[in-house]
């Protein structure tokens, strides 16, 4: 097998990342062609390879690329149907496909219009043509990217936002039924916000909100763990792979984590500081689970630890239904 390389990635503007490694899928039934291809871009781009429809999808599936170069004609699979399946997958949807295709027919490039590519080439390829398509079109989706990622981040906080976190909610509770595995999910409330805000005012109830979102992201160390914005004063995390016992502790970490900010509150009733509340519910989502009852459940919680002081979190097994309380 031909190595690959990687180097820097292109500079395409200020807002996007230099020193990125973008990655190029070249997927052909002939070694020779994949080689060309290969040699245009040795030492620009991390290249994968592929020689049929199959290994590309499933290549895609598991590591998507930046870009893929696909050739129309292969046996198996022909291009036009791996880019069909690309763009109806949520998952490889959005990665470029750019055909290179030994036909020049107007009925050809209508075909590779219509399947989704973004752009065509032709065999056998002028090496200057090629690069330029393909870097114009990895701009563009950087650019799209970049976009993406900040409409799924909270403008105050620049933790996940509420669009966030309802995309991935119903993902994760979908893998863990799959699977087998058990999935957490806590509610937060800051106590007494709303007095917080007419004490001190609404310029310091933002830098607490801010404050107390890196308190909650700096203690979710796990990469697969989410932390969002839920509204206003309220805050959810999503803990994929969680029992009880571990949202449990990773709930009362959480509390732990906004006391030990030490954010002076006069006219909280339960301390002196800026505190939470927190409803935890985990298990192994059941068939019929939905994210709104996930959701239902840990803010019947939350509201039974407000009744019950504050400052606390609850937590209830979706096997068992057992409530368990920290202060």
């Amino acid at each position: 097998m031909m190595p690959t390389t990687t180097l820097n990635a292109l500079a395409v503007g200020p807002e996007l990342s230099a020193d990125r490694s973008l990655r190029l899928l070249v997927v052909d039934d002939q070694t020779a062609n994949i080689q060309a291809v290969y040699q245009v871009f040795t030492g620009s781009y991390t290249v994968f390879m592929a020689n049929s429809g199959p290994a590309a999808l499933a290549l895609c599936h598991e590591n998507p690329p930046d870009l893929v170069l696909l050739d129309v004609v292969m046996p198996q699979m022909d291009g036009l149907e791996v880019c069909r399946r690309l763009k109806a997958s949520e998952r490889t949807s959005n990665i470029p496909v750019i055909f290179v295709t030994g036909g020049n027919s107007t009925s050809e490039e209508d075909a590779c219009w219509e399947a989704g590519g973004v752009d065509f080439v032709s065999k056998p390829i002028n090496p200057l043509t090629l690069r330029n398509r393909v870097r114009a079109h990895l701009t563009l989706k950087l650019q799209s990217d970049v976009l993406r990622s900040l409409a799924f981040v909270d403008g105050l906080t620049g933790i996940a936002n509420r669009r966030q976190f309802d995309e991935q909610l119903p993902v994760e509770i979908g893998r863990c039924k799959r699977m087998s595995l058990p999935l957490g999910l806590i509610l937060l409330d800051i106590d007494f916000f709303k007095r917080y805000n007419d004490r001190y005012g609404h310029q310091a109830g933002d830098a607490c909100l801010r404050q107390v979102a890196m308190a909650l992201r700096a203690t979710l160390a796990r990469p697969g763990d989410l932390v969002a914005r839920y509204g206003g004063e309220e805050f959810v995390c999503i803990l994929p792979n969680t029992p009880l016992e571990g949202a449990l502790r990773i709930g009362t970490k959480l509390e732990a984590a906004v006391r030990a900010l030490e954010i002076e509150h006069q006219l909280s009733d339960v301390a002196t500081v800026v505190s939470i509340s927190g409803g935890i519910v985990a298990g192994v989502p059941p068939p019929d689970c939905e994210p709104a009852t996930l959701l239902a459940q840990a803010d019947r919680l939350l509201y039974q630890a407000k009744q019950e002081g504050r400052a606390r979190v609850k937590a209830e097994s979706l096997a068992t239904a057992g409530i368990v309380t920290v202060t």
